[in-house]
């Protein structure tokens, strides 16, 4: 269904304004009145990363004339096989100072205010309100319906895209049209069970596909051109190089956006997510040891089992000396091949998946079991510095 324009017109534009949007001019279903709106529209970016940055390098070329940009952490060379708007000069710099100076780089006409925080429920809303649009290109499940939950409270449409090794989804939620995130995925699936970027890896060029939807997305929102994809859900496989659109329907039972909401503010989003399953944070508690304490036991000889319970593709990239590789997805076919007279100690990438496999190993009996906080980063950053990290 098309949609009314979300912002007004800008007064006109200038003569070196119009030389630069000369080929949106002459569409005529954009023409000089649906640039004059993007030139009068405030978008936010939820994230500089892999899904914003060339949402936030279209957004710029296009001649949004604002762009907010929510971003807190730095530039890591681990970013640079996707985040383009960051380059090498850029490692160790602030992800949104950096992106802050692409954006004037590719148009110096476009308003580029920062958020350098954190986003949560303290500063959500007064951030939110401050925008039109929100595009959301972020990787963790309670952002995710932190952003929803918001854009509802405000009656705020928003851009939602994700992706994961070699598919991708987008989707656009306004609870005043359509659905929300909440009626496609009424619940976050358990901890762990789906894992980040970070931990399953991502093809680099899926971002700019994923992006290149959600910035289409925001320009017709934006203009009030076309059909958005308000209910439908733009799935994406890069193997097989299809796409699928399915249809989403409004949920009446919708907690937040239903005939009876029950959600009516802000919750913790971190407790309603469950970063670590309570199996693992009981399993953890007292069971916990550093990189350090690892080390300590490896030379003195300490009696001990090392398990990588990280996938082979993450083996092959670094792993800790002397550790045994067994995925976590297969401890449970493995645990009568580990010993029973000496501690079995387990470590992943981080220590969440770890945790996990700590409580499957308590369960089955090995009650001196321990894993190791931070995994192999903590490793590579702490003990053995010559060691990639990715």
């Amino acid at each position: 269904m098309s949609l009314p324009p979300l912002v007004d017109p800008a007064e006109g534009l200038t003569v070196d304004e119009v030389r630069r949007y000369s080929r949106h001019l002459i569409i005529p279903d954009v023409a000089m009145d649906g640039q004059k709106r993007l030139k009068n529209a405030r978008v936010l970016a939820v994230g500089a990363g892999g899904l914003g940055s060339p949402t936030l390098m279209y957004l710029a070329a296009a001649g949004v004339g604002t762009l907010g940009i929510v971003e807190f952490d730095t530039v890591d060379e681990s970013n640079l096989q996707r985040q383009i708007i960051h380059g090498q000069s850029d490692v160790g710099r602030s992800k949104a100072e950096s992106a802050r100076d692409s954006v004037r780089n590719i148009n110096p006409y476009v308003n580029v205010v920062l958020h350098e925080t954190r986003l949560d429920t303290s500063n959500v809303k007064e951030i939110f309100s401050q925008y039109d649009l929100i595009v959301d290109g972020t990787d963790n499940f309670a952002t995710r319906y932190l952003v929803n939950d918001a854009a509802v409270l405000l009656g705020k449409p928003y851009v939602w895209g994700s992706i994961y090794r070699f598919d991708g989804q987008a989707s656009v939620f306004w609870a005043d049209h359509g659905p929300c995130y909440r009626c496609l995925y009424p619940e976050p699936p358990p901890p762990g069970m789906v894992p980040s970027c970070a931990e399953g890896g991502v093809l680099g060029v899926l971002c700019a596909s994923i992006a290149s939807i959600q910035t289409t997305e925001a320009i017709k929102l934006l203009t009030g051109i076309g059909d958005p994809l308000v209910g439908r859900l733009m799935v994406y496989d890069a193997l097989e190089m299809t796409y699928r659109s399915i249809k989403v329907r409004k949920d009446p039972e919708c907690p937040l956006c239903g005939k009876n909401p029950s959600i009516t503010e802000l919750i913790d989003y971190e407790a309603f997510c469950g970063v670590v399953s309570e199996e693992a944070q009981l399993a953890a508690a007292g069971s916990t040891i550093t990189a350090s304490e690892l080390k300590g036991w490896l030379d003195a000889g300490e009696p001990i089992e090392l398990v990588d319970v990280r996938e082979p593709a993450e083996w092959e990239i670094v792993r800790i000396p002397g550790a045994r590789l067994i995925p976590k997805g297969d401890l449970p076919a493995h645990l009568a091949e580990l010993p029973q007279d000496r501690r079995v100690v387990v470590y992943c990438k981080s220590g969440v998946r770890s945790a996990d496999a700590l409580a499957t190993l308590k369960g089955a009996g090995f009650s001196s079991a321990v894993h190791v906080q931070g995994g192999v980063t903590a490793w590579a950053t702490q003990v053995d510095k010559s060691l990639p990290v990715y």
